[in-house]
């Protein structure tokens, strides 16, 4: 399973996610636009250099998760759009230790946590029971937390199986060839594009298409877009 951090700001928080990685048996950190602040160095991932400098940097979310099947997302729940499902963490650390094929955890930044533009690139959101008048939490205890659940009633982590299902890098180009043909089709004009843009990509992550059936979608997509530019 991959963790990312998107926009982290703390590096002692970074270095605490790697640190709770260590601890609990994961190794693949992500990290979308850190803090450049010599993170790499965060005295709090003691024990876990190996995670550190393996430590992999993107300029976005969808780079971020683009080898992966499934995207669950971390969220309080508050003050967000989310055309996803919210569930549990305990019900969605369930769903994701069934999952045969690569699985990323995003967990978003200290200030503002994950935006509605990241939280589109998820197939649902998880959120981790705290108390209605203080749901923040610190992002090195949530990522413990959550990787805690991942192992707490697993004997061993399941073993990485070759993808059947369509990866995001995939349903991401499904969502551009479509987005394209909407706009050019006209469908733009009487709805906001912007939002329009993110409930697209949420109804196409919760489709959960397989590889094969998004390569006949990304076919059709193409022939329609031929099309239309024929005339």
């Amino acid at each position: 399973m991959k963790v990312v951090l998107v926009s982290p700001r703390n590096p002692l928080n970074i270095g605490a996610a790697a640190r709770a990685m260590s601890n609990f048996g994961f190794s693949e950190l992500r990290l979308v636009n850190p803090y450049k602040v010599a993170f790499r160095e965060a005295r709090s991932a003691v024990g876990a250099a190996p995670v550190m400098a393996a430590a992999k940097e993107f300029s976005c979310v969808a780079d971020a998760v683009a080898d992966c099947t499934l995207v669950a997302g971390t969220t309080t729940g508050a003050h967000r759009e989310m055309p996803q499902e919210l569930i549990p963490l305990d019900a969605g650390v369930k769903r994701l230790r069934n999952h045969k094929g690569e699985v990323a955890l995003l967990f978003g930044s200290e200030k503002f946590g994950l935006s509605n533009d990241d939280m589109s690139h998820c197939h649902w959101l998880m959120s981790i029971p705290s108390r209605g008048e203080h749901r923040s939490m610190n992002l090195g205890q949530a990522v413990a937390i959550c990787l805690y659940e991942m192992t707490r009633t697993a004997r061993k982590l399941v073993p990485v199986i070759s993808p059947k299902h369509a990866s995001s890098e995939q349903v991401e180009v499904l969502h551009q060839r479509l987005d394209d043909i909407l706009g050019r089709s006209g469908y733009y004009d009487h709805t906001g594009v912007l939002g329009s843009e993110r409930r697209l990509r949420a109804l196409l992550k919760r489709m959960n298409l397989s590889a094969r059936d998004a390569a006949v979608w990304l076919g059709i997509y193409r022939q329609i877009l031929w099309k239309l530019k024929q005339n």
